[in-house]
Order: C-alpha cells, then sequence, then structure tokens
C-alpha cells in the first residue's frame, strides 16, 4: 500500500471518529481504511490506535504520529498544488472580517472593485470590534486597528487609522472653553467601550505625549452609535477619519484642538502562514494594500 495513502487514511480516522465515517470523507469502504491503518502499525512496528467496538483512541504515539502526518500531507499537497495555484484565476468564496467604522466606510465602499476584477470569487462579510480568531471562526482574511498580539499569523501594515477629535457646534454652545487635552475633563467624552478610548484619549502636542481620562454618560460598542449621539450635541467625538468626513465637511461637526493631533493607529491585514496563499488571498491581499496601503512593505510575523 501507498504509504501517504495510509497517512491520509489513519489522519481521516482520527479527524472523524471511526473508520466507517472516514470511508464516507475518502469515499472508500470502513475495511479499506483500517487495512490502511494496519499496513501503518505493521510498518512502523507500533500499535496507533486502541480500538473497541464502540470507541477508539489513539496511543501516545499514535498522538504524535498524527500530528507529524498532518504536518507532512499539508506540505505534499501545498507542494503539488504550487504549479496551479500560481498560475489559476482566483475563485472561490472568500470570508473577510473587519473593524465595524473601517469595514462599512472604507473597505465595503471598494469592493465592487476587487469583484469585478475577480468575478469567479464570492465575498463573504462580516465586521466586528471584537477580537477575531482567524484560525478558529474561519476566515481568509481579517483588518486589525491597533498594536497586534502574538498570533502565529502574517501581518501587512496599510496606511495608519486616523482619529480625529470634534463636535457639534450645539454642542459647544455655552460650554467650557477646549484649548487643550485637560480641558476635556470639564465636558462629556463619548467613549468607545472596546478600547482604552473607553477610559483615556491620547494626543500629541508640543508638550509631548498628553494621556487624558475621560468620562461620559452615554458608551457604544460601535464608533456609528456614538456618531449620532455626536450629531445629536450630546458630547465630544473621538472616532476614525473616515466616519466623520462627511460630517466635518458639511458643518454638522467641527474639529476640535488642532495644536493636539490624536495618534494615528497602525491598521493591518492578516492572514495565515504562506502555505494557505490561495489565487484568490493573494489577489486580495494585492487589491487591499493597492487600496489601502501605505508603501509596499516586507510580511512580518506576529
Amino acid at each position: 500500500m501507498d504509504r501517504l495513502s495510509s497517512m491520509a487514511a489513519f489522519v481521516k480516522a482520527v479527524e472523524m471518529g471511526s473508520f466507517s465515517a472516514a470511508g464516507d470523507a475518502l469515499q472508500m469502504s470502513a475495511q479499506l481504511i483500517g487495512k490502511h491503518v494496519h499496513h501503518l502499525e505493521q510498518h512502523l512496528g507500533v500499535r496507533l490506535l486502541n480500538r473497541t467496538t464502540r470507541r477508539q483512541s489513539l496511543t501516545d504515539f499514535g498522538r504524535e504520529f498524527y500530528e507529524r502526518s498532518k504536518f507532512i500531507l499539508a506540505e505534499v499537497e501545498s507542494a503539488e498544488n504550487l504549479a496551479a495555484h500560481t498560475q489559476a484565476l482566483p475563485s472561490g468564496r472568500l470570508r473577510i472580517n473587519a473593524p465595524v467604522s473601517f469595514g462599512m466606510q472604507s473597505l465595503a465602499p471598494r469592493l465592487p472593485e476587487f469583484m469585478e476584477a475577480n468575478p469567479l470569487v464570492s465575498i463573504e462579510l462580516s465586521f466586528a470590534n471584537r477580537a477575531i480568531d482567524l484560525i478558529d471562526e474561519g476566515f481568509d482574511v481579517v483588518f486589525r486597528v491597533g498594536q497586534l498580539a502574538d498570533s502565529g499569523l502574517v501581518a501587512r501594515e496599510l496606511a495608519p487609522y486616523k482619529l480625529v477629535l470634534c463636535a457639534a457646534p450645539s454642542y459647544l454652545q455655552g460650554k467650557p472653553v477646549i484649548e487643550t487635552p485637560w480641558n476635556l475633563q470639564d465636558h462629556e467624552c463619548l467613549g468607545f467601550s472596546h478600547t482604552e478610548l473607553r477610559t483615556h484619549w491620547t494626543f500629541n502636542g508640543p508638550e509631548g505625549t498628553v494621556v487624558v481620562p475621560v468620562g461620559s454618560r452615554f458608551m457604544a460598542d460601535h464608533g456609528e452609535p456614538l456618531l449620532c449621539a455626536a450629531l445629536a450635541g450630546l458630547g465630544i467625538l473621538l472616532q476614525p477619519e473616515e466616519l466623520v468626513r462627511q460630517s466635518l465637511e458639511n458643518g454638522e461637526l467641527v474639529s476640535l484642538l488642532p495644536d493636539y493631533p490624536p495618534p494615528s493607529r497602525p491598521l493591518h491585514v492578516l492572514y495565515a502562514p504562506d502555505r494557505r496563499l490561495t489565487p484568490k488571498l493573494r489577489s486580495f491581499l494585492d487589491f487591499a494594500i493597492a487600496a489601502f496601503g501605505a508603501e509596499a512593505t516586507a510580511p512580518e510575523r506576529f
């Protein structure tokens, strides 16, 4: 028997929990799956699975052999598909996750360009401000704002995410003057509950970095409700430029503290390691970097 085929049968039997389920997945009989596993055990001279009439379990050696076999099979598949991946047209479903404001205001309006250029690719787009586990939740690519934690993913840096401090003229009327960030402590500051913006706002000023504690009667985990609150005159807003740009242009909001700009936040697009870089993913990364990147940079591991 071919050893790689036997390894594939063994791995599938472990993942599916039985020979019969593995046989259904691989379109072969349960008896043939058993023969493949028995062939491996004879070749190795050690038992891989403990089996009873009701259940199966890995031996200690079988558990280590399973992990190594998965890696070997993945590498073989990657090697065999290398030429096809290089030449193939991007196709299939691409699952993308992005922060809400960036996704709605920046990413979604540009996606039709990508889909028009890649007619065989379909998009499943979701928004969330919480931390997304790309692997466990089955996404192909995620956008993240802020500092990156260690994750084992590959990150490409995009243009910094610019924040703007602003408020409605109706809120400012009759309120204490705002000349420095410290004056914000005398005002309602609309809090974004997913980051440090919940309790502290940071600014770059002539004297250096200024961190000011803030508080508000209104807090939300999305920027859009905070924008509505700011337009209604409920308080001061610190949110991404793309979210407030139109309101600034039409005068519904005015910028504050021009001498104390908030520091921009890092923006990255992340994906699984290179062996998962399918044509559809490669084409989307090229699009994202062209659409939202500064100058192209080499991938960084996080």
